[in-house]
């Protein structure tokens, strides 16, 4: 039953590329869809039900069903049960997390260096002096926005979603765990090193400086999976 299901999500999904339908375009209505599938009612809504959990698909009740932007924050839910559970038998998955975080943004540090100017270092640096006050949380939006900006000057969508998903992952699970005393000084020096990389516009200065800064945060899971 849950393959036929799959294989029913997998044909809804065809549909909405032979259709050339893009994104917030009306599906066909549901009748429509019952009769092209071949399907009944109820697996049709069932289909369309998953589908629209994972973003596919956005059901307005009363409009009918337009096709979604699939963002990648729908998996979300998904990666951090499952970062959950191999941490809980396993703290070192956490590192497997940062790990692949770390390769995605050294991955990009070409195109971030060609897109620095002022202002972008302006915001890199009022972003790192606002994590030596206030509260955790002020710490972690600042730590945030930070890597948001960074990356997003890329130009690569998809890569800055993925890394502030892996961000966001990491930071609810290291909580579980009982995190290290933070200490805000270091981490705010360990973002303004980069910063003063970016400046000299040379890719292996800032690359040895977000190295730099990822061997920190590997200190810290060290700490937590004892």
């Amino acid at each position: 039953m849950a393959s036929s299901g799959r294989q029913l999500e997998g044909r809804i999904i065809d549909l909405i590329f032979e259709h050339g339908l893009s994104t917030g375009a009306a599906m066909p209505p549901e009748p429509q869809l019952v009769a092209t599938l071949g399907a009944s009612r109820n697996s049709v809504r069932e289909a369309l039900r998953a589908l629209h959990t994972l973003g596919i698909v956005e059901i307005r009740h009363g409009y009918g069903t337009f096709v979604g932007q699939a963002p990648l924050t729908a998996v979300a839910p998904g990666l951090l049960f499952r970062t959950r559970l191999s941490v809980r038998d396993d703290p070192a998955a956490l590192a497997d997390l940062v790990q692949t975080r770390e390769l995605l943004e050294l991955g990009l540090l070409d195109d971030v260096v060609k897109a620095v100017d002022d202002a972008l270092l302006t915001d890199l640096e009022t972003a790192a002096a606002a994590m030596r006050t206030g509260s955790v949380s002020t710490l972690a939006d600042a730590d945030r926005r930070f890597h948001q900006t960074l990356y997003r000057s890329a130009g690569n969508e998809l890569a800055a979603q993925l890394i502030d998903l892996f961000w966001d992952i990491y930071h609810q699970v290291e909580a579980e765990l009982e995190p290290p005393y933070v200490d805000r000084e270091r981490i705010a020096a360990d973002h303004l090193r980069i910063v003063d990389a970016l400046r000299s516009g040379d890719v292996d200065t800032v690359r040895a400086a977000v190295r730099e800064h990822f061997k920190d945060l590997g200190a810290r899971v060290e700490h937590v999976r004892r």
